[in-house]
């Protein structure tokens, strides 16, 4: 897959692609069914498959100040649409510029003179331009116009209602991964380097990958049983876990993070890339009268989360 972040300077052999346009925050199954809707497309005019997205999200430009809301960063949105096989990411930096641009001026400049798309293909509700004032009917009309073909897509029905990213949201932060899995189609996942921690978790028998869940939206603090991608270095692989989410009040903690204990394991993977996948929410964060106390909930936890895993 290749990354193209400047809609100005593309190369012809990054032109011509059919493409999915949105945020793809998630990459859930109402987002693969737009993409396979743009593979479709572009198989039948020998196009490669394409995703037009933005970078940072529109609206943590608008509202830099507001509380995370992504579902996953940039680097884990582009592994799993690389996954799917997307050949072209267009991940266009989203400035004042862009977001100046009329719903015509977007499709002229963006879509058709820069990035020479063939094809796109929106949902129901996309709306583009200046004050989001261009909507799905009007990117038809453009395409009609310039050249490119447009699909919409409806948007798609789950069990328990529209598969949106805002959904998936709210069943994270009630706890529920599993839920919030049936939407993803896949578990929640998050992704970053290991960092640096204080160590207690070592003396206490149970020594942990500590990670960052910085700029995303934090689901519901406490104790999950996990899957664990290790993604790089000499322990590639997957594994079995639990994890802490939170800000650990056991030891006064202010900055919420990821803690995660792989099972049966030993190896240093300080600066590795983790992929941590939330599979069921075991217990909220809790305070103990004493170390011991403490430890042996963890051994609770481990078992717990062991026998869930192993019923996958």
């Amino acid at each position: 897959m290749r990354i193209i972040r400047d809609f100005q300077y593309v190369t012809q052999a990054d032109r011509g692609a059919s493409a999915a346009i949105g945020n793809f925050d998630g990459v859930h199954l109402g987002h693969r069914s737009v993409i396979d809707i743009a593979r479709a497309a572009g198989a039948k005019i020998n196009a490669p498959l394409g995703i037009l997205t933005f970078e940072p999200h529109p609206r943590e430009y608008f509202a830099p100040d507001a509380p995370p809301f992504r579902l996953m960063g940039p680097e884990a949105r582009a592994h799993r649409l690389e996954k799917l096989g997307v050949e072209r990411l267009y991940e266009i930096n989203f400035n004042a510029a862009l977001s100046a641009l009329t719903p015509g001026e977007f499709a002229r400049n963006v879509i058709s003179d820069g990035l020479g798309l063939r094809h796109v293909v929106v949902g129901a509700d996309f709306c583009f331009g200046k004050g989001r004032a261009g909507n799905a009917a009007d990117l038809e009309a453009f395409g009609a116009e310039m050249g490119f073909g447009v699909t919409i897509a409806r948007l798609l029905e789950g069990d328990a209602g529209q598969v949106s990213s805002t959904a998936i949201r709210r069943a994270l932060s009630e706890g529920e991964p599993r839920s919030a899995a049936d939407m993803l189609g896949h578990w929640h996942r998050i992704e970053g380097p290991v960092i640096g921690g204080e160590q207690r978790g070592r003396g206490l028998g149970y020594p942990t990958a500590n990670m960052s869940i910085a700029g995303l939206h934090p689901p519901k603090f406490g104790v999950y049983a996990v899957l664990v991608d290790v993604l790089d270095g000499p322990h590639k692989g997957t594994y079995h876990g639990a994890a802490s989410l939170g800000v650990r009040p056991m030891f006064n903690g202010e900055v919420a993070n990821l803690e995660t204990f792989i099972f049966d394991f030993s190896g240093d993977l300080y600066g590795t890339d983790l992929s941590v996948g939330l599979v069921e929410y075991l217990r909220p964060e809790e305070t103990f009268d004493s170390l011991e106390a403490f430890i042996a909930q963890m051994d609770t936890d481990c078992l717990r989360a062991r026998q869930i895993l192993a019923a996958l």
